[in-house]
């Protein structure tokens, strides 16, 4: 099943949950019959909602990274990661076999040199017009929004953490 016009969509902001909103969609998407791709940026470990969507047949999900998050500036080796990351995801969107992208924290390379905005642009502009390629990650600069056909911005209004309350299993991972 192929989409008439594939959209952009764009997940930023301070607050929790870009990623659970963007792998919703990929869960929808999929129940809808769309193969969905999925590139996760930065992290590596084996989530919850990792272990979950790789149950599922018509998601594949890989990700280009060796840690949960850079707090530092980035090593030679986490730009390598990501720099790999965006070509196969690049060759993934081009290749006519999935509906949907998700780039999955992608924007936060773009916060830390890791990647540059313009080859994200240079991505969305090249793109085959069935696929809907959705964007997450804090920071998103102006030159990308533009870009977009949907932005939404997660805020922070309150947070558990703030309390000291740590990441629960199941539910912030």
């Amino acid at each position: 099943m192929k989409l008439k016009k594939g959209l952009v969509q764009v997940y930023t902001g301070n607050g929790k949950g870009k990623t659970t909103a963007a792998f919703g969609l990929a869960l929808r998407a999929s129940g809808a019959g769309f193969k969905v791709y999925i590139g996760q940026f930065i992290k590596s470990k084996a989530y919850s909602e990792i272990k979950a969507l790789k149950k599922i047949k018509n998601i594949k999900i890989e990700q280009y990274g060796r840690g949960c998050f850079i707090k530092r500036k980035p090593k030679k080796i986490d730009i390598e990661y990501a720099q790999k990351g965006l070509g196969k995801a690049q060759k993934n969107i081009m290749s006519g076999k999935y509906d949907m992208i998700i780039l999955d924290e992608v924007i936060i390379t773009l916060k830390l040199g890791m990647i540059k905005t313009k080859d994200i642009v240079n991505t969305i502009k090249r793109k085959p017009r069935s696929v809907e390629l959705v964007l997450t990650g804090r920071y998103c600069p102006r030159g990308l929004l533009k870009h977009a056909d949907l932005v939404t911005e997660m805020k922070e209004v309150k947070h558990p953490y703030r309390k000291g309350i740590k990441a629960r299993l199941g539910i912030e991972y």
